[in-house]
């Protein structure tokens, strides 16, 4: 049907596809009874679906999805302003975990709504790896130490701003202040060459991080391992990424041991407004 096709019966004219289509290659001339894609379309719509998802009429159909494929927005899930601030607010970092391995299904099922995540010009280039055995977390978490060994011997000033020092007593005492002995390593890789790759990937770990107690699940940002994921050899070795492809982020992942009874405080916004 080339790039997309219009179903003549239903559509209205009223332009809204050739409105919010981001690359402007939809167009609606006098002569032409229904929106059609402008000379080189094809080679430049990054198929979002915006065009299929945005016709209220149900009448734009996209090479790659058609109207009947995209599950219908449904007004009465939308979160109030009041649901939204207690959502965002409610989300702690969780940093102790309870013995317990997470279903493979239920990480599965999270990491197909975090692909839902933005990405530049939609070019899904975000990959995921996925520890999930506490010995294998365990193993990144003490390839982690070794690079935080070296810092400590090289008197490295980062290691001395971190205290690493004493993280490698710690861990050497028997407590994990790395993976914090969590159930599961979270991995986001994108190409290593490719300009938005640390945003996209941030993004989509940010969106893993907001819909994980949804599942039941707790989550923290794994900043150490990420520091040391990025150029330690004997780590990035370990973790055997896909050729040309680099780590971006990781979150570590498991069932709380706890629960919060409280929103904490924080600072004021410091805003600066322009007109």
């Amino acid at each position: 049907m080339g790039l997309f096709s219009i179903d003549r019966e239903k559509c209205k004219r009223d332009g809204i596809c050739v409105s919010e289509c981001p690359l402007r290659i939809i167009e609606l001339r006098g002569d032409s009874p229904v929106p059609t894609p402008v000379e080189g379309a094809e080679q430049v719509c990054i198929r979002c679906g915006h065009c299929v998802s945005v016709c209220p009429h149900g009448a734009f159909s996209h090479s790659d999805m058609k109207p009947g494929d995209c599950p219908p927005v449904r007004r009465e899930l939308a979160l109030s302003i009041g649901q939204a601030e207690y959502f965002l607010r409610s989300r702690r970092s969780i940093r102790t975990y309870k013995d317990k391995r997470i279903e493979r299904e239920k990480l599965q099922r999270l990491i197909e709504v975090a692909r839902y995540a933005p990405t530049g010009t939609n070019s899904q280039q975000v990959g995921w790896l996925v520890i999930d055995s506490k010995e294998g977390v365990s193993s990144m978490a003490a390839m982690t130490i070794d690079w935080m060994r070296h810092m400590v011997q090289e008197d490295n000033p980062f290691a001395r701003a971190y205290r690493m020092a004493g993280i490698v007593r710690a861990w050497e005492g028997g407590l994990d202040l790395i993976c914090r002995g969590s159930a599961g390593l979270v991995i986001v890789h994108a190409p290593a060459e490719y300009a938005a790759a640390q945003v996209d990937s941030t993004i989509a770990l940010t969106y893993l991080d907001l819909a994980a107690p949804s599942f039941g699940l707790g989550t923290c940002w794994a900043g150490f391992f990420m520091i040391a994921a990025s150029c330690w050899p004997p780590l990035q070795q370990a973790l055997d990424l896909p050729e040309g492809r680099r780590c971006c982020g990781a979150m570590m992942i498991g069932y709380p041991k706890y629960i919060y009874h409280r929103l904490p405080l924080r600072r004021e916004p410091n805003i600066t407004w322009h007109d």
